[in-house]
């Protein structure tokens, strides 16, 4: 499993946090859910040989808002961290954006793979891409406000790939029907 792409989007801790707040004090589950964003770290490193940057990204997320949690001794810091994931995803989008850059285009490179579509395409995507993470930003910091940690743990995990499948066949069909446009 050598396989530089894989990562698992900070689920171990999500899960833990979930499953020690139903028994334990908020800063039990906090930490716990810190504890398992490090070993989390740890197996991604074992497995690929390599750390991904979104990876670390989830996990300085983690344990600021973990932090934050514990000092704080609330667990609603911890779970903002999809949320914050997002906005930090659109600004980081918005930046590459503003230097007429793509965020993918260059993961891709940085990966030694070959681009399967032309750079336009990317610029493109990301535009929407930006939409969808500043929707899930927003979705995800309600789902956190008002609902229960067991909700919550759905649409960080599983209900984000749901989320993310309906928006690529929203792209599908866009690209079908519109194209790429070509930039200038």
């Amino acid at each position: 499993m050598n396989n530089k792409t894989f990562f698992l989007f900070s689920f171990l801790p999500a899960f833990a946090y979930w499953g020690l707040e139903a028994y334990y004090p908020p800063k039990i589950a906090l930490l716990g859910g810190i504890l398992l964003a490090v070993v989390e770290l740890g197996l991604e490193k074992i497995f690929t040989k390599h750390v991904h940057r979104f990876s670390l990204l989830n996990f300085f997320l983690i344990l600021f808002l973990g932090g934050i949690g514990v000092i704080a001794d609330d667990g609603i810091w911890f779970k903002f961290q999809p949320s914050l994931g997002s906005l930090v995803m659109v600004g980081l989008l918005c930046f590459y954006k503003t230097k007429k850059r793509s965020l993918m285009y260059e993961m891709i490179s940085d990966l030694k793979q070959k681009t399967p579509l032309p750079e336009d395409f990317y610029h493109q995507f990301e535009g929407h891409l930006m939409f969808f993470f500043l929707f899930h930003s927003l979705f995800m910091g309600v789902i956190t406000i008002y609902s229960e940690t067991s909700i919550w743990v759905f649409w960080k995990t599983g209900g984000f790939y749901l989320l993310m499948f309906l928006f690529m066949v929203f792209e599908v069909i866009w690209f079908r029907m519109f194209g790429i446009k070509r930039r200038k």
